[in-house]
């Protein structure tokens, strides 16, 4: 069963609170996105360690219900 774009967001803000989260589904199909997310969470760790974050956030949905999932991340640039 495929993911819908907003559950993904949810599940992304849910763990993430001051997340600035975008989706696009790459195929149309819920099975297939892209995730460009911006959090003050990110600050200070690598690009991997922060992709485990949106991991973890994912509770285990990731090969099930959501296939594919290109990620962005970044912490949100300084003032």
């Amino acid at each position: 069963m495929p993911m819908d774009a907003g559950e993904l967001t949810r599940l992304i803000q849910d763990a993430l609170p001051d997340a600035q989260v975008r989706i696009e589904d790459l195929r149309g199909d819920g099975d297939h996105y892209a995730a460009y997310v911006v959090s003050g969470a990110f600050k200070g760790k690598t690009r991997v360690q922060q992709h485990q974050l949106v991991y973890q956030a994912l509770k285990g949905r990731m090969g099930g219900q959501l296939h594919a999932l290109a990620l962005q991340t970044s912490p949100p640039p300084e003032a």
